[in-house]
C-alpha cells in the first residue's frame, strides 16, 4: 500500500504541473509551459491509495454514470476538506479559486466547472489501480 501511495503521489504532481502548464499556455501562449504544484499535494494525491482504492473495489461494477458521480463527487470533497485543513494549519489554501476569480467558484476550494474534470480523472485512475495492485506486490520483491 505505501508503495501505490508514492505511485500515486507523484503521479499527482507530475499530472497537477502538466495540468497548470496548459491551462496557463491556453492564457498566456508562452511556450515556456511553466506548470505549478505544491509540496501540499503529494501526501493528498497519495491518499487515492487508501481513499480512491477502497472505493473502487466498492463500485466497480456499477455503471459507468454512477461511478463517474462517485468520482467527482468524491475528489471534490477531498478537495474541499484538503484546502479547508490547509487554510487552517497555515492560514492560507494555496489554491483559492474566489481569490483568483475562477467564475465556477464555489468557495476558495472548490470549482464546479472541474465536476466532470474530477469525473473523468476518476474513471481514468481505474485501470491505473488495478495496473499498480498487480505491480507493486512485484516492486516490494525486489526491495
Amino acid at each position: 500500500m505505501i508503495l501505490r501511495f508514492f505511485a500515486y503521489g507523484l503521479l499527482g504532481w507530475c499530472a497537477e504541473v502538466v495540468w497548470t502548464a496548459l491551462l496557463e499556455f491556453l492564457r498566456t501562449r508562452d511556450l515556456r509551459l511553466a506548470g505549478t504544484s505544491y509540496l501540499w499535494m503529494f501526501p493528498i494525491y497519495g491518499s487515492i491509495a487508501f481513499l480512491y482504492e477502497p472505493l473502487h473495489d466498492a463500485v466497480r461494477g456499477a455503471p459507468i454514470g454512477l461511478r463517474a458521480l462517485v468520482w467527482a463527487v468524491g475528489f471534490t470533497a477531498v478537495e474541499w476538506a484538503s484546502g479547508w485543513a490547509i487554510g487552517r494549519v497555515t492560514g492560507r489554501c494555496p489554491w483559492d479559486y474566489v481569490a483568483a476569480g475562477a467564475r465556477f467558484a464555489i468557495d476558495p476550494y472548490v470549482r464546479w466547472d472541474y465536476f466532470p474534470l474530477w469525473a473523468a480523472v476518476g474513471l481514468a485512475l481505474e485501470p491505473v489501480h488495478d495496473f499498480l495492485v498487480r505491480v507493486t506486490p512485484a516492486i516490494a520483491a525486489a526491495l
